[in-house]
């Protein structure tokens, strides 16, 4: 097997600027591979999710070696991760959406904490914050996959930053009732019919959040998010790192 640029469907530019940011932080540092090879086995370990095992084949390394590359690259990269309020600042956008994800793991934590009911799979919630045309705005640390999303909402204080931000948000029932400044469906009462003009709310609801599901999928064309082999206690630096590439691209 080997592993080559063209593997990646990823820009180039983006592998030169993990390449310079390897650089810059370096101190005389002797390794059996240069920067550059090392920000590509960083890559493809993050967006295609390859096996240590064929990593290290196609460099011509040891498997402990693309372990300790792919662990220092993802460190670096979560350590420049924006927080909430830099990025509701950056972008000023005119609301957000607000959805959660599973990103599941194979291998597992605490079993019971780390069982998603929901999805019927073992992994960590991740809340994704993305603006009206769906674009990855922030990403939430990893908590664990049983955590209901209105919970794991409030642990961030999505809800709380937004309103002093001055930004709406738009989510789905999961979150109804987490306050003024959240904007839900109307849940249909116990033996009512919804009214048209509840109906109508919904749809436009359900019409304006449709953008996050391309946010969603955005971060799951990083296939680590799909089954991941490593501990869900890594996923947080995961996260950081993706989140952090991902205003590169």
């Amino acid at each position: 097997m080997v592993i080559h640029p063209a593997a990646l469907d990823l820009p180039h530019a983006l592998v030169e600027w993990v390449t310079m940011l390897i650089v810059t932080r370096e101190v005389d540092r002797r390794c059996e591979l240069r920067p550059s090879q090392r920000a590509m086995v960083a890559l493809v370990y993050l967006r295609e999710h390859t096996t240590l095992a064929k990593i290290a084949a196609g460099f011509g390394i040891r498997e402990s070696m693309v372990h300790t590359y792919t662990r220092a690259v993802v460190d670096l990269l979560a350590e420049r991760a924006p927080g909430l309020p830099k990025m509701l600042r950056e972008h000023d956008p005119d609301f957000v959406l607000l959805d959660g994800t599973l990103a599941e793991c194979d291998r597992v934590g605490d079993g019971r904490a780390d069982y998603s009911r929901k999805h019927r799979r073992h992994g960590v919630n991740v809340q994704v914050v993305a603006d009206p045309g769906g674009r990855l705005l922030w990403l939430s640390p990893a908590l664990p996959g049983r955590t209901h999303d209105l919970t794991a909402a409030r642990t961030h204080r999505i809800i709380r930053i937004c309103d002093r931000q001055g930004v709406p948000v738009l989510a789905d029932l999961a979150r109804q009732g987490a306050g003024p400044w959240l904007t839900t469906g109307i849940k249909r009462k116990p033996f009512q019919e919804p009214t048209l003009t509840e109906k109508s709310a919904n749809r436009a609801l359900t019409a304006a959040r449709a953008p996050v599901e391309r946010g969603v999928a955005r971060l799951k064309s990083w296939r680590i998010f799909r089954r991941s082999r490593c501990s869900p206690n890594r996923m947080t630096s995961i996260v950081k790192a993706i989140l952090t590439l991902e205003r590169q691209c």
